[in-house]
């Protein structure tokens, strides 16, 4: 699977492509909330735990272990989008993203529910009127909106225009980000945006470069350049075996931090549920080599953080 590996936003005001809405989030911000997940990373994590969200179009994913190869869907395809793929060890079949019109007659008609299509097409004023449906538990709670991906702000205009309405509704925003993207960017959203969840994969350059597949000299220059024009910024840190479990990853992230006036971060214990998706997407999964990290360790580094005088919380 190509992945875009530039950083590239999407211009288009009118639309983009969300591939999930969730509802009553407790781990994304304050309060119970609404994420919305977009679309398109321009990283490329070994471990990702939304490969789903890679590309920025529209994908179909097929369950082979659900698949009883009836060929319904190849029939049934006014397109001839689908087709039996003679190259597979396996029985299986390709999919063409550009025939395919995303009619789902193929998904409405899998006898075994083993087609799925990820991703849709929304405009703002369709994501805007679906968050509107939760600001009772919004307002009860102190909660509010996610805007979460992949990377959210590659759609950088259709999130400036959403968040311009959140704002103009009174609803608290949160950005989830890499922080990979044109400072511009950051620069336009930062007077709508309340929170800005920062992902810090590792603080190790060459590491990084190996392990997510590009330099992280930008996602900390964007940082330390945040920083200066916002007050409410959290740190997150997915705590990886045999990635960035180690004290020097911890040490470099505080020190990277005392030049900051940033308090909170959040230890995220990396999980391994999201094998299953690799194999769904046709992708090879990299992540086989990590492992979850234990408590003790969790704890330790819980209070290392807290004696150098952070707010710390091991989750979201």
């Amino acid at each position: 699977m190509e992945l875009n590996k530039n950083i590239k936003t999407n211009e288009n005001t009118e639309s983009a492509v969300v591939f999930n809405i969730q509802k009553f989030s407790i781990h994304d911000g304050p309060g119970i909330r609404t994420t919305v997940f977009f679309k398109g990373c321009p990283l490329d994590c070994k471990w990702c735990h939304n490969p789903e969200s890679k590309r920025n179009d529209i994908e179909m994913i097929v369950d082979y272990e659900k698949c009883i190869a009836c060929k319904r869907c190849v029939y049934i395809c006014k397109k001839n989008a689908i087709e039996i793929d003679l190259d597979s060890e396996t029985y299986k079949f390709k999919h063409n993203q550009v025939e395919c019109n995303w009619c789902g007659e193929c998904v409405y008609n899998c006898v075994s529910n083993a087609r799925e299509i990820i991703g849709n097409i929304n405009t703002v004023d369709e994501v805007f009127d679906e968050i509107m449906k939760d600001k009772v538990f919004y307002d009860s709670s102190g909660g509010g909106v996610t805007l979460s991906g992949g990377e959210p702000l590659m759609q950088s205009e259709f999130i400036y225009k959403l968040l311009l309405k959140l704002k103009e509704a009174n609803i608290h925003t949160a950005i989830d980000t890499s922080g990979f993207v044109n400072f511009s960017v950051f620069e336009r959203i930062v007077p709508y945006t309340d929170l800005f969840l920062y992902d810090i994969k590792t603080i190790n350059d060459e590491d990084h470069k190996k392990y997510i597949g590009v330099s992280n000299k930008l996602i900390i220059e964007n940082l330390l350049k945040l920083n200066n024009i916002h007050n409410n910024i959290n740190i997150r840190l997915v705590i990886i075996e045999g990635v960035n479990a180690n004290i020097a990853h911890i040490n470099g992230v505080l020190n990277l931090l005392k030049e900051t006036k940033i308090q909170d971060i959040n230890l995220l214990p990396y999980h391994d549920i999201s094998g299953n998706k690799y194999k769904k997407l046709g992708l090879k999964y990299d992540g086989s080599d990590f492992s979850v990290p234990s408590d003790n360790k969790m704890n330790e580094y819980k209070n290392l953080i807290e004696q150098k005088g952070f707010n710390v919380k091991i989750g979201g």
